[in-house]
């Protein structure tokens, strides 16, 4: 893939709205939805809102439950080596990180995005979990929040099992964890911010380990 032009990202682009309203028509005839704790999502500034990841539309099915606001996500290079599919997500805020090292400038644009008061979604696994558990975070989470100094709101999707039709999946939203509760340093230890990992994604199994709504 050529070198991904970041200003091409259309920032707050009025057709992630106007496809809000088909996002729900699918994601209905797909799954049982419910949704829990909305009222926590803040209604401004700029924070990360970090989950575990057990399917493809996990983006669309978060996004579905913060109807006020729009987000960013981060998504795996491939999927932007397709023109079409590409030209899309980015106008819906989307935009690549390479896996498996350490992508410098998404990382970046990805603080810039919080920074610039937007909603940054990421999935601290990295990867969707093979047995629909939650998995063991990667540090990248903790550093966009280190460098942009940003409060974390935790979300767990929760299935019993495999995401097939007509499946039952309950999104619950957490209390914001604050920036200053990651433990972070101005010159602190590279294990500050593996702890800092750590710590969200022990928030994210903890509403995980709710399991489903009544």
């Amino acid at each position: 893939m050529k070198k991904f032009d970041y200003s091409k990202v259309k920032e707050e682009d009025e057709l992630y709205d106007k496809l809000r309203p088909i996002g729900v028509s699918v994601i209905d005839k797909l799954f049982k939805v419910k949704y829990v704790g909305v009222e926590n999502i803040p209604q401004d500034g700029g924070f990360i809102i970090a989950s575990n990841h057990v399917h493809a539309l996990d983006p669309l099915i978060i996004a579905l439950g913060v109807t006020k606001r729009q987000m960013y996500f981060m998504g795996k290079k491939e999927l932007f080596d397709k023109p079409i599919v590409s030209s899309l997500l980015k106008k819906v805020n989307g935009f690549p990180i390479v896996r498996g090292g350490a992508d410098k400038e998404a990382l970046s644009y990805a603080e810039k995005v919080v920074s610039e008061g937007h909603i940054l979604g990421i999935f601290p696994e990295g990867t969707r979990s093979k047995d629909f558990k939650p998995a063991r975070a990667k540090s990248g989470v903790a550093l966009i929040a280190k460098h942009s100094k940003a409060d974390i709101l935790p979300v767990s999707i929760y299935n019993c099992d495999e995401m097939k039709f007509g499946t039952k999946v309950t999104v619950r939203f957490g209390e914001v964890i604050p920036y200053e509760n990651l433990g972070f340093t101005e010159d602190g230890p590279r294990e500050e911010v593996k702890n800092g990992a750590k710590y969200v994604m022990s928030e994210i199994v903890k509403l995980w380990e709710m399991g489903h709504c009544e």
